[in-house]
């Protein structure tokens, strides 16, 4: 018997981005949760919630994550800060995404506050993820296999470190910033440039050697397809905003046709 898509969504989505299934996500930057619970029942695969540009602080998550309800959520933290890292994933994060890390040190600590020992040092209490002690120890046994851990590869640096970058244990999957490392490599806002390019060229080359699944950013359905035809399985579409603008704007066009002469 075939499993239900809802099932399919909750049941090994770690494993799934491992195994290179393309995944489909857009960024949520409002701390909305009628809107997040809008998206999760839109079909996407998972939700990329952004707590290191939006409006997204600690006391969101739990009610992010239960309006997301069976979709599965990754969460970019603001920086490389061990407390965010232990709320996201005692809340009940799918993962966790940590932007701007540029050397193999940054992402070995990251995957270390992430993980319960042997594998790191992640503290151990109760809270949401454990189901406040009733799921204790199914979600310790499965807790190091099932979190994720999403590193950016977003600056000149990480491009330079990222053959060592990739090769540190425990690391799912690289996540290229287009816009951020436009900036860092001098064209700010750039991303077509062929500078870009050939860095995102290298990161792609490295991920691939060290069998590491790519995510990248895509303003819409065009770009996404070009990036998966470069190797990429992760792809984010759009954000939020982004997307309700673009349907308002394409129900304005579709107004102002219809009253033309």
């Amino acid at each position: 018997m075939k499993k239900s898509r809802k099932l399919r969504r909750t049941a090994g989505f770690a494993q799934r981005v491992r195994a290179g299934d393309c995944l489909i996500g857009t960024i949520v930057g409002c701390a909305s949760i009628e809107v997040i619970e809008t998206l999760a029942g839109t079909g996407l695969d998972w939700l990329f919630i952004d707590g290191e540009h939006g409006a997204i602080g600690l006391s969101d998550l739990t009610p992010i994550l239960q309006a997301a309800g069976t979709c599965p959520c990754l969460i970019r933290i603001p920086g490389q800060d061990t407390v965010w890292i232990q709320r996201v994933l005692d809340a009940g994060a799918a993962g966790i995404i940590a932007p701007r890390v540029d050397d193999a040190g940054q992402a070995a600590a990251i995957v270390a506050a992430a993980k319960y020992p042997p594998q790191g040092r992640r503290g151990v209490g109760l809270a949401r993820a454990h189901g406040f002690g009733l799921r204790f120890r199914p979600y310790l046994d499965r807790a190091n296999t099932d979190t994720l851990v999403v590193i950016q590869a977003e600056s000149r640096a990480a491009v330079e470190n990222i053959d060592s970058i990739v090769a540190v244990p425990g690391v799912d999957a690289i996540f290229i910033g287009p816009y951020d490392l436009s900036a860092s490599l001098g064209c700010t806002g750039e991303v077509h440039s062929r500078v870009v390019k050939d860095a995102v060229d290298r990161i792609m080359r490295a991920c691939r050697r060290a069998g590491k699944v790519v995510g990248y950013f895509s303003g819409d359905a065009a770009g996404a397809k070009r990036v998966l035809s470069r190797g990429a399985t992760l792809p984010v579409i759009g954000t939020d905003s982004l997307l309700l603008i673009g349907a308002v704007r394409a129900v304005l066009d579709q107004f102002k046709a219809m009253r033309r002469p």
